[in-house]
């Protein structure tokens, strides 16, 4: 038997599109501490950090108190949207995502993971509205990680299933996902269908355009 290889995955902007519900939260978080919302482009260069440092970055006149008071309001507005339309509707997968996600989980020797930068919370509500409770081995969240870029998520991903970093693979859509990666030693794919321009992927080993390319490249990197 080969020995195992771990493919993990962000989930905003690389296997979900949830820019709607991201935007919409942000939008009414602000109008509840009386600020204006940021621009769409500021919002969407934030997703994949942990909400407090997120906040911190688009409100950086805002007091401590003032910060904490947006992460609550953005967590009771994302839950209340996700509640109104369902996560198949609010946070559709990017095409061929199912079908890759199908493929890598019959594989034997490959185990599946998450990182990101939402909440444990967060995340259930997710998977379970996708129905995919049995395909992540690993789910590592924000609330018990520093902020991407900070390994900790990656490392701790590797420890739980054992596999090293040369057989492990970071994939995601933010130059936070590509650091993340590059600091725990783990190979990267960047996706250029997520919230960050594609030049901002340069510390990925391979950037794809398309799910269909996934697979390939996976057995590039990793064998």
């Amino acid at each position: 038997m080969s020995a195992l290889r771990l493919v993990v995955f962000d989930v905003d902007g690389t296997l979900v599109d949830s820019q709607g519900d991201i935007v919409g939260s942000m939008t009414r978080a602000f109008a509840t501490v009386n600020k204006p919302a940021p621009e769409r482009s500021d919002i969407l260069s934030i997703v994949g950090l942990s909400l407090d440092v997120a906040m911190a970055r688009l409100a950086p006149d805002a007091s401590l108190g003032e910060q904490i008071d947006l992460v609550d309001a953005y967590k009771e507005a994302y839950q209340q949207l996700r509640a109104e339309k369902g996560s198949r509707s609010s946070s559709p997968l990017y095409p061929g995502a199912r079908s890759v996600l199908d493929h890598l989980r019959a594989e034997p020797d490959t185990l599946l993971g998450v990182a990101t930068g939402k909440s444990r919370r967060g995340l259930d509500t997710l998977i379970e509205g996708h129905e995919l409770q049995q395909y992540f081995v690993t789910q590592q969240v924000a609330d018990h990680h520093p902020s991407k870029p900070h390994p900790s998520m990656l490392t701790t991903a590797m420890a739980e299933t054992g596999v090293d970093a040369p057989r492990a693979v970071m994939i995601g859509d933010t130059s936070f996902d590509m650091e993340m990666s590059r600091a725990a030693g783990m190979h990267s794919i960047g996706v250029s269908w997520g919230y960050h321009s594609r030049d901002k992927l340069g510390a990925a080993d391979i950037i794809i355009d398309r799910y269909e390319d996934l697979l390939p490249v996976l057995d590039q990197i990793l064998g």
